[in-house]
Formats: C-alpha cells, sequence, structure tokens
C-alpha cells in the first residue's frame, strides 16, 4: 500500500472485534474514542475536546494527543492482522505543529506489517483540517516475537 493509496476494507466482523476489544479500554472510555474508518492498516478515530482535559492555554492537552496517536495506531495495527493480536508499544515520538482548540481527527496508517516490530505513521488534525501533531508509532508484535511467527 503506497502512502496514498485508500486502505484495503475489513469485513463487519473484523470491525466488530477490533470494536469490542477496546470497549472496556478506560482509556477509550474517558476520551470518548468515535471510531469512524477502520481499514486493514488504517483508522481514523475522533476525539472529543472535553474541558477536563486542556492544558494552561485552553487546548488539547499534547500528553493526551500523545495518547490518541498511541491508541489509535494500535486499532490500524489490528485492522491488518486481527483484534486477537497481542501487542505493546515500542516506542513513540510526536511533534506538536499547532494548537488544537477542537475536537482531534486521529488518522494512522500502518508503514509496514513487519515480523516483531509495525511502525506507523499518525497525523493529528483540528476539525478545521489543519494537522496539529505528526507522530511515529511504533509497536511491538508480541504473537510473532514469542511464536516465531514469520509473517
Amino acid at each position: 500500500m503506497l502512502p496514498h493509496d485508500p486502505p484495503a476494507p475489513i469485513s463487519a466482523a473484523e470491525r466488530d472485534a477490533i470494536l469490542q476489544r477496546i470497549a472496556p479500554i478506560p482509556v477509550v472510555q474517558n476520551l470518548r474514542f468515535d471510531v469512524r474508518e477502520l481499514a486493514h492498516g488504517y483508522c481514523q478515530t475522533i476525539v472529543p475536546l472535553d474541558k477536563r482535559f486542556v492544558g494552561a492555554y485552553g487546548a488539547y492537552h499534547g500528553g493526551l494527543l500523545a495518547t490518541a496517536a498511541d491508541s489509535v495506531a494500535c486499532l490500524a495495527i489490528w485492522g491488518g492482522i486481527g483484534a486477537d493480536k497481542h501487542l505493546t508499544t515500542s516506542d513513540l515520538h510526536i511533534r506538536y505543529l499547532a494548537a488544537c482548540f477542537t475536537d482531534a481527527i486521529v488518522e494512522a496508517r500502518v508503514i509496514k506489517f513487519g515480523r516483531t516490530l509495525c511502525p506507523v505513521d499518525v497525523r493529528i488534525y483540528d476539525t478545521n483540517r489543519r494537522t496539529v501533531a505528526a507522530a511515529t508509532v511504533t509497536y511491538f508484535l508480541l504473537d510473532g516475537a514469542v511464536a516465531g511467527d514469520a509473517s
């Protein structure tokens, strides 16, 4: 998949499995994730601005934007390998480009499905489609590492 190619769709059952997997997660509940699109290696989620989570200047707190980037990256990966797979964040780098005073639109696109590592490009926009942050999140695929799976 090239960066601007449309992501391949996933089945309704795959989407439902991912949504069921994240439903009990406290950060998903507290940040009120609204998953708009799930596809193979892609996820778009709206994270509503909540006055409880703003920083000193009334903008979205950067730490919560990083949390959203991390979480939505995971959803994009599960869209490609299935919600039954076990993974954990290896590293996250985020660059804040502008303050976000609106809901955050978080788009994650898998760069590569590796055997043990899966880097994801994440962009965060405000509702005016202004880029407010760019992140790279890498996940460690635990099933491949433990089972020696060569996928």
